[in-house]
């Protein structure tokens, strides 16, 4: 009979072990000093003449990774997660801790603009609160203010106290602002971005950033191509050995498909297009992400997501303000070019797209290539597209002026501020299911969703009178404002008698997990940070919707000014009648 070991021995040898592999690891990660090495040597070599090596061995390692991880980082070349060389104790199945970036900066030009102040600047204090950013992370404001180091810090703590997400700590805004500079100056003057480049360098060396710098461009589309001159002319593209620079640029990308091409060009003369980050800031929100999941992680849904099922599909953005202070911005662009070109094409290609091979930046951009490419104009736009400016009117309990009474705006302005279009997609799963996409300002409410709305059923065995609460079954993906999804069937009324009528399935985000959904700056500024490009739309995909619009935007300027609607409503009456038409109607989000 074997032996019995005493009751306490394996808990014993499996601590033991797990000390010896933790200090193990730690010399390797260089954590330990000096002195505390060579004990630890010696005293392995006591017990047995091999083990000394393993540490010495262990620590070259841990250099050859980070090596080989900063050549990851080099130009046109996948970077290397940081967590992969940051933290050697980590197990790459272990999915508790989140993606930390690496050694960064970001330099935002026109910081004191309204998108910097309510949404970045926030973004990036909640990425430091949630312990996201590197601890030296920098942050460099470029803008026409005359203003000191501490007047811009000041500006983004005031601006994270009403705008930030998470709670205001003051030991992280501490750590944070420590390394805040801002340069004063114009994007033609020479002498600023000089400034820049010796602010660069100062903190690299002051806050460990490793040259890895991503340049935020929050300013109109007119001065992009100055921007990226300026960085090349003085040096600021060119990235130390190992590490990387990047460029962010907001929408709109150009105002046509040859504006954009050129500024495709323009750009790419000093970024490569791995560089090149376009945010589209609707595709960092956690249920457009949950498309995909939806679709692809479960089997109920895709077998019915296509003609043999689907009526149609209805994509909508509506909100619930006017133009604001942006009459410079919006006179000219309109609501097509604003958000059609741009969010709700970019919702209609991940619904409608083929499932990608991967859940990378080149699987989903093929795929999402394949459906813009795919997609048909309707024969008659006259018919099948309209566009609206709002009337002044009651909305909000409060007297609203009309579109061409805002302030800065010219009474004989075409501009739209409503857009409804209706596109086919030509391929084997959406040959004849048409996409109406709509967007609208000083509509009933804030809402964007996509209704996916099926076919009724071929036979019905119930009577007709029991019916007549009955609709279209439908699924609806809420992106803003309370993101979740919705399905809608028919069910039984208690009672006697056989009578159907639409109830309602709903999942929430805020019910279902703890955690609250992030902005989404705080994601896209990140994945920026990581180099991941998933999320990002890339320049064939801008040209692709630029082409799929145009036509639009110039039969528009040939024809009858923009319909009117009521402040407060949904839209044009002719809106109205483009669906039915079709045999269909408006969803009421």
């Amino acid at each position: 009979m074997s032996e019995e070991l005493p009751a306490g021995a394996p808990q014993e040898t499996k601590a033991t072990k797990e000390a010896k592999e933790t200090r193990t690891a730690q010399e390797a990660a260089g954590t330990l000093h000096a002195e505390e090495a060579e004990e630890a040597r010696a005293a392995g070599t006591a017990k047995a003449s091999g083990r000394a090596k393993a540490p010495r061995g262990a620590k070259k390692s841990a250099t050859d990774r980070a090596a080989k991880g900063a050549k990851g980082k080099g130009e046109g070349v996948e970077p290397v997660a940081p967590l992969d060389w940051s933290n050697p104790l980590r197990d790459p199945q272990d999915r508790r801790l989140p993606r930390i970036a690496g050694p960064s900066g970001l330099v935002i030009f026109g910081v004191t603009g309204d998108l910097s102040r309510r949404k970045l600047m926030p973004a990036v204090y909640d990425l430091a609160n949630r312990g996201l950013l590197p601890p030296g992370f920098s942050l460099v404001g470029f803008a026409r203010r005359d203003w000191e180091d501490q007047d811009f810090a000041q500006v983004v703590h005031d601006a994270v106290k009403e705008h930030a997400r998470t709670p205001f700590r003051e030991e992280v805004w501490q750590q944070l602002s420590e390394g805040m500079r801002f340069i004063p100056g114009d994007f033609d003057d020479d002498n600023a971005f000089e400034q820049l480049r010796k602010a660069v360098e100062e903190l690299d060396a002051s806050r460990g950033t490793s040259g890895n710098y991503a340049f935020y461009l929050s300013v109109p589309p007119k001065f992009f191509p100055k921007v990226v001159q300026q960085l090349k002319k003085h040096g600021l593209t060119d990235a130390p050995d190992g590490s990387w620079r990047r460029a962010v640029i907001e929408k709109p990308f150009g105002h046509d498909l040859d504006s954009a091409r050129d500024l495709n060009a323009l750009v790419h003369e000093v970024f490569d297009p791995e560089q090149v980050f376009r945010i589209d800031h609707y595709l960092g929100k956690e249920t457009v992400q949950n498309i995909l999941a939806l679709r692809f992680a479960n089997q109920m849904y895709e077998p019915i997501w296509n003609r043999s099922y689907v009526d149609h599909v209805q994509i909508t953005m509506a909100e619930d303000i006017g133009i604001g202070g942006r009459a410079g911005y919006y006179d000219g662009i309109g609501a097509a070019r604003d958000v059609i070109q741009n969010h709700l094409l970019q919702l209609m290609a991940l619904t409608a797209m083929e499932e990608p091979a991967a859940f990378d930046a080149r699987s989903l951009l093929t795929e999402k290539l394949k459906v813009l490419r795919a997609v048909r104009l309707p024969d008659d736009l006259g018919e099948h597209t309209v566009r609206g400016q709002y009337a002044g009117g009651w909305q909000g309990g409060a007297q609203v002026p009309g579109y061409l009474e805002e302030e800065g705006i010219d009474p004989a302005s075409t501009t739209d501020t409503y857009a409804a279009i209706k596109l086919g997609i030509d391929n084997r799963r959406w040959a004849g299911v048409p996409f109406y996409l709509r967007t609208g300002k000083r509509l009933g409410r804030r809402v964007t969703e996509i209704a996916v709305v099926f076919q009724r059923a071929p036979h019905s065995p119930f009577d007709s009178t029991a019916t007549e609460e009955l609709g279209e079954n439908a699924i609806v993906i809420r992106v803003q404002p309370d993101e979740g999804m919705t399905v809608r069937f028919g069910s039984k009324v208690p009672g006697t008698s056989m009578e159907i009528r639409d109830v309602s399935m709903d999942f929430a985000y805020g019910e279902s997990f703890t955690e609250s959904s992030p902005e989404a700056y705080e994601r896209l500024i990140l994945d920026v940070l990581l180099g991941d490009a998933n999320l990002f739309p890339r320049h064939q995909e801008v040209e692709e919707s630029w082409r799929i619009l145009d036509p639009i935007e110039e039969y528009w300027a040939s024809h009858d000014k923009p319909a009117q609607y009521a402040s407060g409503g949904w839209g044009p009456r002719e809106a109205d009648e483009m669906l039915a038409r079709d045999g269909r109607s408006w969803r009421r989000p």
